[in-house]
């Protein structure tokens, strides 16, 4: 083989290992893209979490329950962006109110 038949070659090996390697570098982007929206959901519920039961300069759960009966309805909730996002899935018996019980055992099951 000459040197002239050897550049074409060459230039062909590399043209066709990069076109493979775009579909792996693709599919990480994905798996960051994926992983990262995971990331932000769960520090959003983590911030919800803490302004719920912050004592100290963020939301109290009195502050919250703005008509004193110890629960959060769901409007309620509204005024705490991450106490909203997670209201049906820690409201365990489905009665529209949210106990500091309730939500006790909701936060325990999300940090295991």
């Amino acid at each position: 083989m000459t040197l002239r038949n050897r550049t074409p070659l060459f230039a062909l090996v590399a043209l066709v290992g990069s076109a493979l390697a775009l579909p792996a570098m693709a599919q990480d982007a994905q798996d960051q893209a994926a992983t990262q929206a995971q990331q932000e959901q769960a520090a959003g519920q983590a911030q919800g979490a803490a302004a719920a039961n912050s004592d100290s300069g963020g939301q109290t759960w009195a502050s919250v329950d703005t008509d004193g009966d110890g629960s959060i309805s769901k409007a309620e909730s509204q005024a705490n962006a991450g106490l909203a996002q997670v209201f049906d899935d820690a409201d365990a018996d489905k009665d529209g109110k949210l106990t500091q019980e309730e939500y006790r055992t909701y936060a325990a099951k999300q940090q295991k």
